[in-house]
């Protein structure tokens, strides 16, 4: 442990620990996905932990009672180790494999084994070891297509035997099989309760002890006694050990069909260990006539769009920056970047760099432009700028004292529809009336773009975008604002993506916004409509753009969508060359400010 949070009080730097964290030399996890390793148990017996978990959940969902008969199916490494910990539970216990040297080791710790390889008939075995009362449960840790496992598995089960799926098989299930015993079957989730549970894995919020006994940190911590114990056999199950420079060996060995556990030893040292920043390219040289990019994230949006299209543009890609540096590593090579980190430091603080592309998790947005403003670098930000009126009114504060541009990445404006329907506009002196829908299509509620502290809410996140658009179109101060979302008795769905907006301008124009989630994914995602002097300009998911008695105007098409991501990233990188600003500040912070007050009155319905 390198360091920990002012309220972790259990683990402190110098400890070792075990964790289901990111496959990284440093990695950052929450205090529930790692547990302390005691002083006696040496670190290749500790990485067992993990691995050991899941066979754990499995027979806890069994919930075996002392001398019960339990059969496992499939003797891997989790296997292995599942059917020790039966054994220790005072279970009896019958393995059952094709891997005849995996039973063997088995069998010198005394369990018995049916090997399919030799034509046993586990029906036939099984049968016999239950003294033909059939086993009181069947935990399945192989992976296989074929649904004759379940079907076995339900033939020697004893009338209201319980069948664990830990493994992965075929679940074409028959119901003669499970109907006259009334066999439970149920399908165990990896190391216990809180996996896949973000409050639990993220935000460390852990479950109370006497409701929630055992959850994956504790199953951990449970799989690690017995190790110190001794219960559970490891060096049997240690088929070779490699140097970490050697992994390429190692993953040679995996065609072996005796191979377990394959141990990598890692011996760097602690300059290389914490070393954050990698040369891709040693002949980086700066020049003053486009701009030197420093990237932070690599989501999908950033390696699919914006890291690409600012290629293109001939920026110069100087340093990508992300969390993982797996990922930095493939994008960072694919893109010819020059260097790769994995500190935000290496770019805010780096004078080559003038530029800073911004496309992280959403509640990070602001503390990452605040920063680099200070560090006096352009920031292109993607939607949204902040999630609050604090956030916002501190980027707001540094901005000010700062000459840098700031962008964030409303794209729309800049499709060639847009440029067009803004043309068209510039002629009509009378007010305007907007309406623009979005069929935003299903999200689950607990995903996080719907959290409002994470990604604000699908109307900060996305409907922004229309906020802006309308913003643009109308070239008009916002004047008011009137929103309502729907909602249901029946239900205690609290979401923001189905919802209405309404818009009124300093120069008498309106407009309302739909930002649907509950429409069918058939329709076309996006429609604008605009309404002036008697004509109407109607604008089909910025593909194809059509005037009903506009004046010199019927139709203009482009051959695929266009949403303006590539005009956008270009006329960025030609305002740094110029100094003009393509989106004017007051409209950024307008915008930002109008999204976050529509989101508080959604939200206080």
């Amino acid at each position: 442990v390198i360091a920990v949070a002012d309220d972790v009080l259990d683990i402190k730097p110098g400890d070792r620990v075990v964790s289901n964290g990111p496959h990284a030399e440093v990695v950052c996890v929450s205090k529930n996905l790692c547990a302390k390793i005691p002083s006696s148990l040496s670190d290749e017996y500790a990485v067992f932990t993990v691995i050991g978990s899941i066979g754990l959940q499995g027979i806890r969902l069994l919930k075996p009672s002392l001398g019960d008969k339990v059969v496992v199916f499939g003797v891997g490494l989790i296997g292995m180790i599942t059917a020790q910990l039966l054994v220790n539970s005072g279970c009896s216990v019958l393995a059952i494999d094709f891997d005849k040297n995996k039973l063997e080791i088995l069998k010198s710790l005394g369990i018995e084994t049916c090997c399919l390889d030799d034509d046993e008939n586990p029906i036939t075995i099984a049968n016999s070891f239950s003294n033909n009362m059939g086993v009181d449960g069947v935990i399945i840790t192989a992976s296989t297509k074929s649904n004759d496992l379940i079907s076995q598995a339900a033939q020697i089960c004893r009338k209201r035997g319980s069948i664990i799926l830990v493994g992965v098989t075929g679940l074409n299930l028959k119901r003669e099989d499970f109907y006259e015993k009334e066999i439970t079957f149920q399908v165990s989730c990896s190391y216990g309760p809180g996996r896949y549970d973000s409050s639990y894995e993220q935000d460390g919020i852990d479950y109370p002890y006497g409701y929630v006994r055992w959850t994956e940190k504790r199953n951990f911590e449970a799989i690690l006694n017995k190790l110190e114990e001794g219960k559970i056999a490891v060096e049997p199950m240690i088929s070779d050990r490699f140097s970490f420079e050697d992994a390429h060996l190692a993953y040679e060995q995996l065609s072996n069909s005796n191979v377990l556990g394959i141990l990598l030893n890692y011996s760097a040292s602690g300059e290389e260990k914490f070393k954050n920043k990698l040369i891709l390219d040693n002949d980086f040289i700066h020049n003053q006539i486009n701009p030197s990019i420093g990237f932070i994230g690599v989501g999908n949006y950033a390696s699919r769009v914006l890291i690409p299209e600012f290629k293109k543009s001939k920026a110069q890609l100087h340093t990508l920056c992300s969390q993982s540096g797996i990922s930095a590593g493939i994008f960072g090579k694919k893109n010819n970047f020059s260097y790769i980190t994995t500190s935000t430091d290496e770019v805010f603080k780096n004078d080559e760099i003038n530029t800073i592309i911004i496309a992280t998790r959403h509640d990070t947005h602001s503390k990452f432009v605040v920063e680099g403003l200070k560090n006096n670098k352009n920031i292109y930000v993607e939607k949204p700028l902040a999630l609050s009126f604090d956030e916002l009114s501190e980027i707001k504060k540094t901005y000010e004292k700062n000459k840098s541009q700031l962008i964030v990445g409303f794209n729309r404006r800049f499709s060639p529809h847009s440029k067009k329907i803004k043309v068209l506009l510039d002629n009509v002196k009378a007010p305007k009336s907007f309406i623009f829908t979005m069929n935003a299509g299903f999200i689950p509620s607990d995903h996080w773009t719907q959290d409002r502290d994470i990604g604000g809410g699908r109307i900060i996140g996305e409907a922004c975008h229309y906020i802006d658009l309308m913003r643009f179109f109308s070239g008009s101060e916002i004047t008011s604002i009137n929103a309502t979302k729907m909602t249901s008795n029946s239900t205690k769905e609290n979401t923001d993506d189905k919802a209405s907006i309404t818009l009124g301008f300093k120069d008498g124009s309106f407009g309302t916004i739909l930002y649907l989630a509950n429409g069918s994914n058939k329709l076309p995602k996006e429609r604008i409509e605009i309404y002036a002097n008697g004509g109407v300009l109607q604008l089909d998911n910025f593909k194809t753009l059509k005037g009903y008695d506009w004046p010199g105007f019927s139709k203009f098409r482009t051959w695929s969508q266009d949403k303006g991501h590539k005009d956008c990233i270009k006329e960025f990188c030609d305002s740094l060359k110029n100094g003009i600003p393509i989106i004017p500040a007051d409209e950024i912070f307008e915008v930002s400010r109008v999204t976050l007050e529509v989101a508080d009155i959604l939200s206080n319905q």
